[in-house]
Parts: C-alpha cells; sequence; structure tokens
C-alpha cells in the first residue's frame, strides 16, 4: 500500500486544501505517514506570496528529487511556474484541482500522468469533503477562491484567478459537520472574506455569518482577513455581528501602508482615513477586540514622509498582531516595473523594519499591561512545551497555562500571573 506524506505552506486556505486531500488519500484506501524516508509519494502544497518562502519550497522540491522521491506539486506555485517544472517523478496539481488528486496519484503509479488534466483550473468548491484536521477542536472553511482586487504587488491572483463564492447552503454544511465532528472553533478563511458574494454585486458576508451564529452548538468563530475597502461596505452590520457571544472579538485587516499616496500605487482601494474609521467603530463598540494588520516595507516610491505615516497608523490603530513583510518583487505584477524606476535601498528596507517591529513591541507590553491579575475564560486547544496548555479567550488573547493533568478540550477561569509581548501566562484556580 502507498505511503503519502505531506507538507504544507502558507495561508490557512492552504493548511484546509491539505487537510482535504489528505481525508480524499485516507478514504482511497491509501496511507499517510509522518516519516518522509519511507513516503512513497510526497505531496507539497506551495504558497507563492513572498518569493523566499517560494524559493525555500523549490530548494525542497529539488532535494527531494535528488533522493529519487516522487513529488506532487500542489498548490499556487504550478500554474505560475509551469515551465520551469519540467522534471522526471515531478508532478502538478493545480489548487482548483484538489479533488483529482487521487486520480493523478493512480496516473502516476499507471504512467498515464497527463499534465492537462490537472493544471487547467476550474470552479472548485472545497466543502463537504473528507478531510483530516490538523488540529482536533478547529474546523478551517473556505468560503470562496480567488479575488476582486488587482493590488500592484500581490501574484496570487494570477494563481488563485477571479472571485468565486462558495454556496451559502454547502458553507453552512459544512461548519455543521465540523460541529458534530466536535470542533469548538470555526476558522472561516479565503483571499478577502469581506468580498464574500461581491462578484454577484452583492454583500453577501453579514447574511452567511448569521447563518453561521444560528447553528446550535458550543463553537466560536474566527473571521479570517478582509481588505478594508470591503469591510466599509457593511461596516454597521459587520460591527453588530461581532457582538455575538459566539464570535472571537478578533478583528484582521491588512491595512500594509499608511500612506495615501503609497496605497494608491499598491492599487488598494481604501485610504488611510478609512483605516482608521473602521477601527474607530469597531474599539467604540468592543473595546477589547483584537486587531491584526499586515505591513510592506520598502515599497517602491516609499520615501521617508511615507514611512512615518505608516508609523503613525500603526500607533493610532495599535495592533497586537502586525505580520511585516519586506517589499519583493514578484515576477509579472505592476510593482515589478515600479522597482525597476524607483526601488528603496536593502539598507533603509532593513531599518525600517527594524523600527516597526520595536514600536510594535512596546504596543503589545502596552496591550499586555491590562490583564495582569486579570481573571480570563480560556478554551484550551493546544498542548504547548513540557507541560503548557494553550489557548484562547474570547477577545482572541492567547494564554499559556502550566499543568501536569491533560487539559486539552477544557473550558477554563485562569488568573494572569505573567506578560509576556505576545501571549499570556495564566494559573488555574485551586
Amino acid at each position: 500500500m502507498l505511503e503519502i506524506y505531506f507538507e504544507t505552506y502558507g495561508c490557512t486556505a492552504n493548511q484546509n486544501s491539505s487537510e482535504i486531500m489528505k481525508g480524499i488519500v485516507r478514504q482511497a484506501g491509501l496511507n499517510l505517514t509522518s516519516n518522509l524516508d519511507i513516503a512513497d509519494l510526497v505531496v507539497i502544497n506551495s504558497c507563492i506570496v513572498k518569493e523566499p518562502t517560494q524559493e525555500k519550497i523549490r530548494a525542497r522540491v529539488f532535494e527531494l528529487l535528488k533522493k529519487h522521491k516522487k513529488i506532487i506539486l500542489a498548490g499556487c506555485m504550478p500554474r505560475l511556474n509551469q515551465e520551469f517544472l519540467q522534471y522526471e517523478n515531478l508532478y502538478l496539481l493545480d489548487s482548483s484541482k484538489i479533488k483529482k488528486i487521487t486520480d493523478l496519484i493512480q496516473a502516476i503509479q499507471n504512467k498515464e500522468y497527463d499534465e492537462g488534466d490537472y493544471l487547467n483550473k476550474s470552479n472548485e468548491v472545497k466543502l463537504n469533503l473528507p478531510k483530516i484536521n490538523n488540529e482536533k477542536f478547529v474546523g478551517i472553511t473556505q468560503i470562496s477562491e480567488g479575488c476582486l482586487g488587482n493590488c500592484a504587488y500581490c501574484i496570487v491572483k494570477a494563481a488563485k484567478g477571479k472571485l468565486f463564492s462558495y454556496p451559502q447552503k454547502k458553507i453552512i454544511e459544512s461548519i455543521k459537520k465540523d460541529i458534530e465532528n466536535n470542533c469548538r472553533e470555526i476558522w472561516i478563511t479565503s483571499q478577502d472574506n469581506a468580498a464574500y458574494g461581491n462578484e454577484y454585486g452583492e454583500h453577501s458576508l453579514i447574511e452567511l455569518l448569521k447563518e453561521i451564529l444560528k447553528i446550535k452548538g458550543n463553537f466560536k468563530v474566527r473571521l479570517g482577513m478582509m481588505n478594508p475597502n470591503n469591510v466599509l461596505e457593511i461596516l454597521p452590520e459587520l460591527v453588530e455581528i461581532f457582538k455575538n457571544k459566539k464570535m472571537f472579538r478578533f478583528l484582521h485587516i491588512p491595512i500594509q501602508s499608511g500612506s495615501d499616496k503609497i496605497l494608491k500605487l499598491m492599487k488598494r482601494k481604501y485610504s488611510s482615513k478609512d483605516v482608521l474609521k473602521i477601527v474607530k467603530k469597531f474599539r467604540e463598540n468592543i473595546p477589547d477586540i483584537t486587531i491584526a494588520t499586515d505591513i510592506i516595507g520598502g515599497f517602491p516610491g516609499e520615501g521617508d514622509l511615507d514611512w512615518v505615516q505608516t508609523i503613525d497608523l500603526v500607533k493610532k490603530i495599535k495592533p497586537e498582531i502586525l505580520n511585516r513583510s519586506n517589499f519583493g518583487v514578484r515576477p509579472g505584477t505592476y510593482a515589478e516595473e515600479l522597482a525597476k524606476k524607483n526601488p528603496v535601498s536593502p539598507e533603509k528596507i532593513k531599518e525600517r523594519a527594524k523600527e516597526i517591529m520595536g514600536i510594535h513591541l512596546g504596543i503589545c507590553k502596552e496591550i499586555q499591561e491590562e490583564y495582569f491579575g486579570k481573571e480570563v475564560k480560556v478554551f484550551i486547544d493546544k498542548k504547548g512545551f513540557q507541560n503548557t496548555w494553550l489557548g484562547r479567550t474570547d477577545n482572541y488573547k492567547l494564554v499559556a497555562v502550566y499543568s501536569t493533568k491533560n487539559l486539552l478540550g477544557k473550558t477554563l477561569e485562569v488568573k494572569i500571573k505573567k506578560l509576556l509581548p505576545h501571549y499570556l501566562m495564566g494559573e488555574l484556580f485551586d
């Protein structure tokens, strides 16, 4: 019997796609292995958002090919790198073809692999399929694929295509199955959750969330990344949704820059004032909401004033989670042309990266101070290092709890005894 080994890179949607492929493979009677040495076939689910990640995956592929491993390269890389990925024992699977994983495995075994069967894009609904969850209590649900944006720096749209929103009924069915299987956290994911339904000129996320929250069961919903321009279209209604006790009080809006000049060059469809409006509205109604954001430093044309404006915006919105990226050229994007004309020096980019991380560290420490000695409710969803257990509060604060007992799956009242920049240490009540 074939032994299949999986490696996954990238976003939550990619993680979910790997969960589904594993489920399909297992249902077909094949074995999954965590031992690379005995694997007959390696499935690498790839990511192309950042060049370093893509090059890491490319190097990994070559390393495994030298060991005479047969590899299925899935995810975002195949379609955009097809001409560079023509090697013996390397087989390509488009991100919109994951349901065909067992067909591909069979074709490889029979030496009947035809690349065209597995690379042509299709509108594939990744719902109500067999899956093996990475986390016992976390159910990831994709609600769409692709986007309606045209960001200057982004290569993902070329891989994922235009927005394709999945049917609401199938989304609800999929979530109900996860809850029936004891998932306590439902993670809603896509390239831009707030864009759901927008390809039809409709802003359907609110209606979808209302239906999700009607589902019976003991669970909480984590709504993933949403672009500010689409959040603005549904802002009052979205704030009301977040007041529901089944919603994690967690908001992820990528701002990328605080300079309106740079946002325009990036082809982002909002201004810094729009971001402030969104955060203000949420904080007025949900004061303890956890904010996550993304920043790109060193975008072509970014001057000192533009960077100051970015720092100023970060200080105003006070994100607890900040995903910082140094600008990197992605081939075929508009930003590639901008970088030829007006690049920011590597030294300047490193300097700015250091500066913003220092500022963010200060923001985190300031927010954490409010929690010392506080009693909070935590759902434990992961095992940590040694005798620690990791969980989340209702506003998505990460808490580590020490115990020699198995706390997995329990909701606990803990008292915060120690503060660290990115998580809290809690102590069980006697």
